[in-house]
Formats: structure tokens, C-alpha cells, sequence
């Protein structure tokens, strides 16, 4: 459960690594936001400016489809998830960069709690509507 966090139900929203299920969307999302991470401390592609914006939109569309999923628009679709999350992973590389150097960043923060606040918030809506509580 702990790689997968999903239930055996779920199971198609992962690979198969092994014998053990992998979460697709965290099979994609950490060695991406890892890999730019790395670069961006080896001074590869950093610029501040440039990473604000990464920061602020790559994000975007897997917000978006993950919303839309999850209140019942759109269906689950494995490509489209891997897809939309590897802009998120950039992001997300770019964001433990200017953690590391700024632990307060005011941008990196109001992000996560944004953009994290929208998708959580799409969870309770969304389960509420289809009867999943």
C-alpha cells in the first residue's frame, strides 16, 4: 500500500514493478522532479525568473485534469495522467530548489497551498457528489 497508495480496486492507476504496484502518476512525477532538481543544483537551466513561472504553470494541467477527474468530467486516462504530470514533476523539482535555498518562499508555499488546497478540496466535492465517502 505504502508505493501504491491505492486500493486493489485502483489498481489500473498503477504499474507493476516486480510484483508490487507503483502509483503510475508517483512513478513519473519523483524521478522527474528529482532529475530537475538535481540539474537545478548543479546550476543547469536555474534561473529565478524563468523558475517562478515553471513554478506557477506547469502545474496547471495536472491540476486540471486531476480536478476534473476526480468531480466526474472526465474519466481516468493513463496516458493523459502521465502526460500532464511530467510538466508537474519539472515544477515540482523547481519548487524543492527554491526550498532548499528559501525554506519560507512565500511562491513555493502559495503554490503547494493553492494548488493542493483546489485538488483536495476536488476529493471531498467530488466523493461527496458520487457517494464515495
Amino acid at each position: 500500500m505504502w508505493i501504491a497508495h491505492h486500493y486493489p480496486e485502483d489498481y489500473d492507476r498503477c504499474i507493476v514493478v516486480g510484483r508490487t504496484h507503483v502509483c503510475r502518476r508517483c512513478a513519473v512525477l519523483y524521478p522527474v522532479a528529482f532529475l530537475t532538481f538535481g540539474l537545478a543544483l548543479a546550476g543547469v537551466g536555474r534561473v529565478d525568473a524563468l523558475g517562478a513561472v515553471a513554478l506557477v504553470l506547469l502545474p496547471l494541467p495536472a491540476v486540471v485534469e486531476f480536478v476534473a477527474e476526480h468531480m466526474g468530467w472526465i474519466g481516468f486516462h493513463p496516458a493523459v495522467q502521465v502526460v500532464v504530470t511530467v510538466p508537474l514533476g519539472v515544477a515540482l523539482g523547481t519548487g524543492f530548489d527554491r526550498y532548499v535555498h528559501h525554506p519560507a518562499d512565500p511562491l513555493w508555499w502559495g503554490v503547494v497551498v493553492v494548488y493542493g488546497g483546489i485538488c483536495f478540496a476536488s476529493v471531498l466535492v467530488g466523493a461527496r457528489r458520487t457517494g464515495r465517502t
